[in-house]
């Protein structure tokens, strides 16, 4: 499993606002908050425990999150199904925040709307990264089958 990651980590006052948005959740040690491919369902900010992201069929790219983390930006951004997956490593407290209501804040504060979109950057590249990977070591399986047939 990947080391513990940082750079979805928001500010003081952003975490204030979504905490005061969103519905508080308990999670229970390996509960998923969404599935890849799932339907959005809003964004899931870590208040306490940690959570794990994960790359489907590629472990080596799991990533731990823990307090302070907002996880669901990319497909909350473009109302898309999410392509990572995030399951509780340990029990955790979780708050969710709908889709319309995260957009909602994204327009009222250009602030907070930067910082957003800069985490959105970040976790874009990361998946982008990750499913090339992927895909590399995918290819890379199905020739080694090839070549021992």
């Amino acid at each position: 499993m990947g080391a513990t990651a940082n750079i979805l980590t928001v500010s003081a006052k952003l975490k204030k606002v979504l905490a005061g948005i969103g519905t508080v959740k308990q999670v229970h040690t390996n509960e998923r908050l969404f599935d890849v491919e799932q339907e959005n369902e809003g964004v899931f900010l870590v208040i306490s425990g940690k959570v794990r992201l994960w790359v489907k069929d590629y472990p080596k790219l799991d990533r731990v999150f823990s307090a302070g983390s907002l996880l669901g930006v990319p497909a909350t951004f473009t109302g898309r199904p999410y392509s990572l997956g995030a399951t509780a490593v340990t029990a955790a407290s979780v708050v969710q925040i709908p889709r319309q209501a995260f957009l909602d804040l994204m327009t009222a504060q250009p602030d907070l709307c930067r910082e957003a979109t800069d985490m959105l950057s970040r976790e874009a590249a990361y998946i982008q990264t990750a499913l090339a990977e992927r895909r590399r070591a995918q290819e890379e399986h199905h020739s080694a089958h090839a070549t021992t047939r």
